[in-house]
């Protein structure tokens, strides 16, 4: 025997005696260590968590000024906590319930992604089958990619393609398969060590796998999710969730409170954002999660087959100092270890147009809490969760959440245009002749677009249903246009820019707000 391995198993000898002598906590010792949480959460300190969940949503409420939201929580396969808060809409008296239907928007994505987690199980489709061989329209801008691209790259976020690529289509009424084509045209970044959350890129995904299985993505969903688990309130269809007699109007930003202004259509990427639901049917699906894949005896979704899904597959937060926590994406899924040490999994939604939805799940304790807001996201949702789970784990609340939450958010209706906040130059050139600056333009990415006179002003017409944009003079050639999407918060305003226009026509036009990397050139036709 070597000195070497004498002193090893010295040492281990030596350190297993020092272990064995130390004071152990009330873990299971059959616990790997990776599985052995920081600290203890035992049953009563669970339960008083739960009953604290009035407490924290009372809270929440008043400082957000939302007009209502409905919360569940889920333990040992139990719905143990399920109610609705406030009203459906303002000025009304309906109140929510947990059958309310809400839009889930993001949420969307963990639940399309139990979907694929299905079809995976029944040996339809795999998470490394190519998108080649089962959508073999779908093509990136590199033929390689191409060639290569998985459901799991585009379920990670990790294809390349830009950060919600495709959005600004949607925005202008593009249809699904126009837009996941159109994709095509897009720069990408470096391919599988990149990430860039892209709702389109997802929503190529669940296609495939829809075609693979000889249906449209909605109705594969009912048949192999909703319906297996009873959540009769669920759809991935914008129809079914407008015929809901008890509905969430959404609510979007106005001044310092919520209006109901808008009403947000996310068909075209349902299986990114157009799934709704009651937090009702959502405590059926968070316990089936937590059962790993078991519902009411049954073995609905193969344990290997969810696993990939609510495990890391990309970076999607690299950490910023050596104490910080990383953040990871599975398929579909937020993966994370809380300050308690142990795994949490879940998923934002946000529309700004009106909603903010929010789940996260404890494994080690199998506990769930779901969140679900008929008002722009504002951090409300999330707050709610991580009170919960702090009490749950550690038996306090680490931090004000809301306040945390609630400044983040805050960037996401920051108005968008360079001469937004700004008043016409008091020299502005006068605008030059309409018939310099009418006429039909045209970019690969947006289409068409025309600029039409309507007596003395003009009009910007764009997308499939011809989206109008009142035109006001601003300086010379160029002219600005006001306009607020999902993507582009009130109050936003975008400058158009006639090009070549000395000796007759623009020859072409640039358009501020129709691309994040620069202004869009569109060419006179």
């Amino acid at each position: 025997m070597s000195r070497h391995t004498l002193s090893r198993r010295l040492f281990l000898g030596t350190a297993t005696a020092a272990l064995t002598a130390l004071p152990l906590r009330g873990f299971a010792q059959e616990l790997s260590p990776a599985q052995t949480p920081g600290v203890e959460a035992s049953p009563e300190q669970i339960a008083k968590a739960i009953a604290e969940i009035d407490a924290i949503v009372a809270d929440v409420l008043e400082r957000s000024n939302i007009p209502g939201l409905a919360v569940a929580a889920v333990h040992r396969g139990d719905t143990v906590y399920a109610k609705g808060f406030g009203v459906r809409r303002l000025g009304g008296s309906d109140p929510i319930t947990p059958d309310t239907v809400f839009q889930l928007a993001s949420l969307s994505k963990p639940v399309g992604s139990t979907v694929v987690a299905r079809q995976v199980s029944k040996g339809v489709v795999t998470w490394d089958s190519r998108m080649r061989d089962l959508l073999p329209w779908f093509e990136l801008s590199d033929p390689d990619r191409t060639e290569k691209l998985t459901i799991g790259d585009l379920y990670s976020h990790r294809s390349g393609l830009p950060d919600h690529a495709g959005d600004d289509l949607e925005d202008l009424g593009y249809g699904r398969k126009e837009i996941l084509q159109r994709l095509r045209l897009l720069p990408l970044a470096p391919f599988r060590i990149s990430y860039a959350y892209t709702n389109f890129g997802l929503t190529a995904a669940a296609e495939a796998v829809a075609e693979a299985s000889g249906t449209d993505w909605s109705s594969l969903s009912e048949e192999a999710l909703y319906q297996p688990l009873g959540m009769t309130s669920t759809s991935s269809r914008f129809a079914d969730y407008m015929a809901a007699a008890n509905r969430a109007i959404p609510h979007s930003r106005d001044g310092d409170g919520f209006a109901p202004l808008f009403q947000r259509d996310p068909d075209a990427q349902s299986p990114a954002g157009g799934v709704s639901s009651t937090v009702n049917d959502l405590a059926i699906w968070l316990k089936m999660l937590l059962a790993n894949g078991e519902h009411a005896g049954t073995q609905v979704i193969a344990p290997e087959a969810l696993l990939p899904a609510i495990s890391p597959q990309s970076f999607s937060d690299r950490p910023h100092s050596p104490d910080a926590r990383s953040g990871f994406y599975g398929y579909g899924f937020n993966v994370g270890t809380d300050p308690s040490g142990r795994v949490r999994i879940g998923h934002s939604g946000a529309f700004l147009l009106g909603a903010g939805t929010c789940f996260a799940m404890i494994p080690s304790l199998d506990l769930g809490i779901v969140v679900l807001t008929n008002a722009a996201p504002v951090g409300a949702a999330e707050a709610i969760a991580a009170s919960f789970t702090d009490l749950a784990q550690l038996g306090y609340i680490t931090r004000d959440w809301y306040d945390g939450y609630s400044s983040r958010f805050e960037g996401f209706y920051t108005k968008l245009g360079s001469t937004v906040g700004q008043d016409r130059p008091t020299d502005a050139a006068p605008t030059p002749p309409q018939d310099r600056l009418t006429g039909t333009y045209s970019n690969p990415y947006f289409g068409k677009v025309e600029v039409k006179a309507e007596g003395e002003k003009m009009v910007l017409t764009i997308g499939p249903k011809q989206m109008l944009f009142p035109l006001q003079p601003w300086n010379g050639p160029v002219m600005v246009f006001d306009v607020t999407t999902e993507n582009a918060p009130a109050g936003s305003r975008s400058t158009i820019v006639f090009n070549d226009i000395s000796n007759g026509p623009a020859e072409s036009i640039e358009v501020e707000l129709f691309s994040e990397t620069g202004p869009a050139l569109f060419e006179r036709v």
